[in-house]
């Protein structure tokens, strides 16, 4: 497959292999989050944002796994550097209990490790002078560690505060935080004392009011932490304004309060910044990542982590050699070759074309995002689906965000001619839709 020319072609769509794929993977499978029938075949092509399914048919991915594959499909220089690795088994150890060398000498060795992923976060991360890094599997056990290290920082923990739209994972704490869709957190137990405010100048007055010595009700001291995402996700690909993340910041500065930095989807250049946090005056105290990394990551300064040995623990997080290694090649090749630039120039290209596509629809409410996160929000909610599903058919793979928005997230390295082809793709599928009642 030549990335450079092939096109998504398809047939029969989802062809019967796949479908078989589907049946049998839902004999045993608990009802999860499957947005459609979309089958990668792992034995056959794929490069960037094309991959094939079962029965040949070649499709278009601007989901990249929900940002998970930053890179997209087979980068011939991620997987040029992992042909190095000789497979070895265990694959996975007890990572904190135990340690991991790649050979030589940390600073004489061919290929990265846990360690190594840790040192690189700690400097790109610098600029907020952290130098911390605890390693997990998930995003949602990110997010965990977090919260309890904010706690614990915390002489007198009571309270937390989180956003109106929020999604930050769904363990039991993670789902605590949420205000984005009630069936993540229905009938679920919950962490006590998490206040919620809208995602705008208007929580943020709210905020204000709370915290305020006099006449709030909220004691400053007993916050533990406020936890944002700095591009809201799930809720809607939401981009703050300046004003807001300003604000946001002065009043945690003011009250000492951990702000904990959610990159789990927005971070790792997918903005055009290493970090939505760097585009704004908003100085995070914690990030969570994950997603881009192929593990997680809570990253603070040493004096914010708890010093007991036994307060953090995770049987695979810092013990994944193999996924510790393509996230720590992942970064240096974000490095190398400038993709945090590309995310920021193809994105502003990106959201340009998609709003001279739409200008003239009244169905369409808003294009909008920061570098490759990019949301196209329409009137209603059945209307977006029916235009993920035409997409679909056509061999575009999107996904629905917030109530009733259609997100695209194409690889870091994602090339003109490919957003040409998503472009007209997503046109085509938009004149199928358009016109069609909606509720």
């Amino acid at each position: 497959m030549n990335r450079d020319t092939v096109e998504p072609s398809v047939g029969e769509f989802p062809g019967p292999k796949a479908e078989q794929w589907v049946s049998y993977h839902q004999r045993s499978a608990a009802p999860s989050t499957y947005v459609y029938d979309f089958v990668w075949d792992v034995t056959r092509d794929a490069v960037g944002p094309f991959c094939t399914d079962p029965d040949g048919n070649v499709l278009l991915d601007f989901t990249s796994h929900v940002a998970a594959a930053p890179l997209g499909y087979n980068n011939p220089d991620l997987i040029d550097r992992l042909r190095e690795f000789d497979l070895v088994d265990p694959m996975k150890i007890a990572g904190q209990d135990f340690y991991v060398s790649t050979g030589g000498t940390p600073d004489d060795t061919s290929l990265p490790g846990p360690a190594h992923l840790m040192d690189l976060l700690t400097e790109v991360t610098g600029q907020y002078d952290m130098d911390t890094v605890f390693l997990s599997n998930s995003g949602a056990e990110a997010v965990e560690n977090a919260i309890k290290i904010a706690y614990d920082n915390c002489e007198t923990p009571k309270y937390g505060i989180t956003f109106e739209g929020a999604f930050h994972g769904r363990t039991l704490g993670a789902l605590s935080i949420n205000r984005s869709k009630s069936v993540h957190r229905r009938k679920f137990p919950e962490v006590s004392g998490i206040v919620d405010v809208p995602y705008s100048m208007e929580g943020v007055e709210r905020l204000r009011a709370k915290l305020d010595g006099a006449n709030g009700h909220l004691p400053a001291d007993q916050v533990a932490f406020l936890i944002l995402e700095p591009v809201q996700g799930e809720g809607g690909y939401r981009v703050p304004s300046d004003e807001f993340m300003r604000e946001v910041n002065a009043l945690c500065d003011a009250h000492d309060i951990t702000i904990i930095a959610d990159e789990i989807q927005s971070g790792v250049a997918r903005t055009g910044e290493m970090w939505a946090s760097d585009h704004y005056a908003l100085e995070p105290d914690v990030i969570t990542s994950a997603k881009a990394l192929r593990v997680g990551a809570t990253i603070s300064r040493r004096d914010v982590f708890p010093e007991e040995e036994a307060r953090l623990s995770s049987t695979w997080g810092a013990g994944d050699v193999l996924a510790a290694m393509q996230g720590a090649l992942t970064l240096e090749l974000i490095e190398e070759q400038n993709l945090a630039a590309n995310a920021a120039e193809k994105g502003a290209s990106l959201r340009s074309r998609l709003e001279s596509t739409t200008e003239s629809l009244a169905e369409v409410v808003d294009v909008r995002g920061l570098g490759l996160m990019v949301a196209v929000e329409f009137d209603t909610k059945a209307r977006r689906d029916a235009v993920v599903d035409a997409a679909f058919e056509r061999g575009l793979l999107t996904l629905g965000c917030g109530a009733r928005s259609l997100r695209l997230l194409p690889p870091l390295d994602v090339t003109e001619r490919e957003l040409d082809l998503a472009v007209d793709l997503l046109d085509a599928a938009l004149s199928d839709v358009v016109g069609v009642a909606a509720p």
